[in-house]
C-alpha cells in the first residue's frame, strides 16, 4: 500500500500568501492573542486575527475562504499595530476577498467597484458633475454676496493643486462641496477639479481585485498628471488618501505630483496666517470630539496628522471645548465602516463591530463628533441613530468655515 504524504495537500493559501507577499509572517504567530484584543471585530462570525492566522497556519482553507469575517474586518491594522510579530493580518484579508469569484462578492460592493472603474463610485455622468459644480457655484454667488468672487475651477491646465471629490457630494449634498471651496479660495490656494476621474474614492480596493484597484489608481493618476499640477490634495477621507498614496506605491505608477492630506494643509494654512480663524462664534461652548480616521492615521501619515487634525479642531472651536477620547490616535478603535463594510450588506456585524466606537465616543458626552472620512462619518452617524447617541456627526470643513475671519 502506497503512502499518502499529506502535507503538501494543506495550507495552499498559506504557501500562496508566502510566496507573493514580502515579509508574510505567517509561523511567527505566538499565539498571545494580542491581535484579538485589539480587534473590535473579534467573536463576529466566530472569528479573530488570532484565529485567523491559525486557521491559515493549519490548512483550514475552505474555512478562510468562505467566512463572512472578512466583510466585517475593515482592514483597520489595529491588530498588526498590536501584534509583537507585526503579522499583516489585513493583507491576508485583503487577498482573500480577491479570490472569491465576482458574482460571489457582496453584490453592491462589487457594483460600486464596477461604477468606480467607469469613472466615479456612484456611477453619476462626468457632465453631471461639472454641472453640479457649476450649479452649486451659481447658487453662492446669488445667495452669498461676500463670496460673489468665488470659484471651483474644472480642468485648469497648470493649476498649483489638484483637488479629488468624493461622489457622495455631488450626487446626494452638493451643499457640502462648497466649505473646501471657501477655505482654498481664503488661503489664496490655486486649484483645480478634472472633468474626469475626478472622485478620489477607490472602491476597487475594498473589493479585494487588485487589477481593478490598479486600473482606477492609474486612470487618475494620468487625470493629475496630464493637467500638470504638482500637488494632489486629498480631502477629508481617509480611505480616498490611503487608496491613492498605496495604490500609487505597490502598483509602481508613474506620477509628477505629491498626495497630501488636506487635514495637513489646514494646519499648515492656519500656523501660517493663510487660514485666519476665531473660535469666539462658539458662545454656547459646544463640546467636540473626533474621530481619528484608520486609513489616514494608523495605515497613514500616523500620529503627526492626528496632531494635525487635533490642532485645527482646538482654533476652530475653542481649545477648552475639545474633549479627547481614549485610545486615540494612532491607537484609536475602528469605527467599523471601513474595508467596504458599509457596503458589504452585514449591517448587524458591522454594528456589533461599532459598538466599542459607539461607547467610546458615548463616554465622551460631546455634542459634536468630527469625522474627517466619509466612511468614518456614514458609520458614526448610523451608530448614534442604532444605539441612541446625541450628538452630531459632521466634516470638519463646515466649522473651519464657521471659524473664519474672511
Amino acid at each position: 500500500m502506497t503512502e499518502i504524504d499529506l502535507l503538501p495537500l494543506r495550507a495552499e493559501l498559506k504557501k500562496q500568501f508566502q510566496d507573493k507577499i514580502p515579509n508574510a509572517k505567517i509561523d511567527y504567530c505566538l499565539t498571545c492573542g494580542l491581535c484579538a484584543s485589539g480587534c473590535m471585530a473579534s467573536d463576529i462570525e466566530g472569528m479573530d486575527p488570532r484565529k485567523f492566522i491559525r486557521y491559515l497556519a493549519l490548512g483550514q482553507d475552505d474555512l478562510l475562504r468562505n467566512t463572512n469575517w472578512l466583510y466585517s474586518c475593515s482592514i483597520c491594522q489595529r491588530c498588526e499595530y498590536a501584534c509583537p510579530m507585526g503579522i499583516n493580518v489585513g493583507r491576508f484579508v485583503y487577498e482573500l476577498k480577491g479570490m472569491r469569484p465576482k458574482e460571489q462578492r457582496p453584490r453592491n460592493l462589487q457594483k460600486t467597484c464596477d461604477y468606480q472603474k467607469e469613472s466615479n463610485s456612484t456611477g453619476i455622468p462626468n457632465e453631471d458633475f461639472v454641472w453640479v459644480v457649476g450649479d452649486i457655484l451659481e447658487e453662492v454667488h446669488a445667495n452669498e454676496p461676500e463670496w460673489a468672487d468665488l470659484q471651483a475651477p474644472v480642468d485648469k491646465v497648470g493649476a498649483q493643486f489638484y483637488l479629488n471629490q468624493n461622489a457622495k457630494e455631488p450626487t446626494v449634498e452638493p451643499e457640502e462641496m462648497v466649505p473646501i471651496w471657501k477655505i482654498l479660495h481664503t488661503a489664496g490656494i490655486d486649484w483645480t477639479y478634472s472633468s474626469k476621474w475626478w472622485d478620489g474614492a477607490n472602491y476597487c480596493l475594498f473589493s479585494g481585485d487588485p487589477s481593478e484597484w490598479e486600473y482606477v489608481t492609474r486612470k487618475q493618476a494620468e487625470t493629475v498628471n496630464a493637467l500638470g499640477c504638482p500637488t494632489y490634495i486629498s480631502t477629508e477621507c481617509g480611505h480616498m488618501f490611503y487608496a491613492t498614496t498605496e495604490g500609487l506605491k505597490r502598483f509602481n505608477i508613474p506620477h509628477n505630483f505629491k498626495v497630501i492630506s488636506i487635514i495637513s494643509y489646514y494646519a499648515q494654512w492656519i500656523r501660517e496666517g493663510r487660514l485666519k480663524v476665531d473660535s469666539s462664534w462658539n458662545t454656547e461652548g459646544l463640546k467636540f470630539t473626533v474621530q481619528d480616521p484608520c486609513k489616514l492615521v494608523r495605515q497613514g501619515l500616523g500620529d503627526p496628522v492626528a496632531e494635525d487634525l487635533r490642532f485645527v479642531i482646538k482654533k476652530v472651536c475653542g481649545e477648552e471645548n475639545f474633549i479627547e477620547v481614549w485610545p486615540n490616535k494612532s491607537n484609536n478603535i475602528c469605527c467599523g465602516g471601513g474595508g467596504g463594510a458599509l457596503q458589504a450588506g452585514f449591517p448587524d456585524n458591522r454594528r456589533k463591530h461599532g459598538k466599542a466606537k459607539f461607547d467610546q465616543l458615548h463616554a465622551a458626552d460631546a455634542d459634536v463628533v468630527i469625522t474627517p472620512c466619509h466612511n468614518c462619518h456614514a458609520q458614526v452617524m448610523d451608530l448614534a441613530e442604532h444605539y441612541g447617541g446625541k450628538w452630531q456627526t459632521t466634516h470638519l470643513w463646515n466649522w473651519i468655515v464657521k471659524a473664519l475671519v474672511k
